[in-house]
């Protein structure tokens, strides 16, 4: 198949916040090369979110019409709500609608107990999960009138273990309760809500102070050039398509590999009368044993295997 041909995006509109650099400059010019209007979001700050610069948003609108594509640059800081509506509302005046939303700008302050204070959690809540929250928010009635959307949202494995940036794990993880909702509530409505867990080199993952695993080690070039954050986004276009099949998924892209990550639970252990303390302590590698486990598709899905002894 020729994909070039087949998987494009003319005709539809997309918003990628973070879009002046990294990851979402590289999901930005895909986009605009297979075809979408795009608006590029990004208010140039630090990767700690400090100050500001419209430099990095309007060099890639010039990178996409320099290469014949249709971008404009978005400058507000999607840490304000009101920012967020004002951001699809551009993207609705100049383009005539909204058919993508890719939530993918966030900083990160490296901190862990005690020294994450309330300021670093709120920040850091502020640009990822509010953010996230308000553009999708503001994107959604629009999403609803023409029966079509695609959101997807940006997570991270860090939220397996990230104990020096606790505050940018909290917000993966809440991004993955989010993604999961909200997907339930999309299906019927023709929008799908997806989630992508990039694995490349960006700002937010590197610091001279409190590197992370990923930039641990020193890496040699063959190595470097397959953690670039282009080789993330064709994922994230393939989810941001007409033709994606899945809705509530975390997709895993990154170092010239994709995957799915996906939440399981085990058969566990059944008591066959009142529990105690005791009882747990002794079926302990019962409760935890792997085999047998399943994905559930749904808190419905889950609620109905693991009630099942009861109906």
């Amino acid at each position: 198949m020729n994909a070039d041909a087949d998987l494009r995006f003319d005709g539809r509109v997309a918003v990628v916040t973070g879009a002046g650099r990294g990851l979402g400059r590289a999901h930005a010019l895909l986009l605009a090369q297979r075809g979408a209007k795009v608006v590029v979001n990004d208010f140039g700050g630090s990767k700690e979110g400090i100050g500001s610069d419209r430099g990095p948003a309007n060099d890639v609108v010039s990178e996409i019409t320099a290469a014949g594509g249709e971008a404009i640059a978005d400058t507000r800081d999607i840490s304000a709500e009101a920012n967020c509506h004002e951001l699809v509302e551009q993207a609705v005046r100049t383009f005539g609608r909204i058919d993508i939303v890719v939530n993918n700008a966030g900083i990160s302050r490296w901190a862990t107990f005690p020294e994450a204070d309330a300021d670093n959690l709120e920040r850091t809540l502020d640009v990822h999960l509010r953010g996230t929250w308000h553009t999708t928010r503001a994107a959604w009635p629009h999403f609803e009138a023409q029966g079509y959307g695609r959101v997807i949202t940006t997570v991270s494995t860090g939220m397996l273990g990230l104990a020096d940036n606790l505050a940018y794990a909290t917000a993966k993880g809440a991004l993955i309760g989010f993604t999961r909702s909200l997907a339930v509530a999309a299906a019927p409505k023709g929008i799908l809500v997806n989630a992508i867990a990039p694995n490349a080199i960006t700002r937010p993952s590197e610091t001279a102070a409190k590197p992370n695993i990923v930039t641990a080690a020193p890496m040699d070039a063959a190595r470097a050039q397959a953690m670039e954050t282009g080789l993330v986004s064709p994922m994230v276009a393939y989810l941001a398509h007409e033709s994606c099949p899945v809705n509530g998924e975390i997709l895993v892209a990154g170092g010239k590999r994709f995957s799915r990550w996906f939440l399981g639970i085990t058969p566990g252990w059944l008591s066959d009368g009142a529990p105690a303390i005791e009882d747990v302590a002794e079926h302990w590698d019962e409760i935890n044993d792997q085999d047998g486990y399943y994905v559930p598709a749904s808190l419905v899905d889950w609620s109905s295997r693991f009630m099942a002894h009861l109906a």
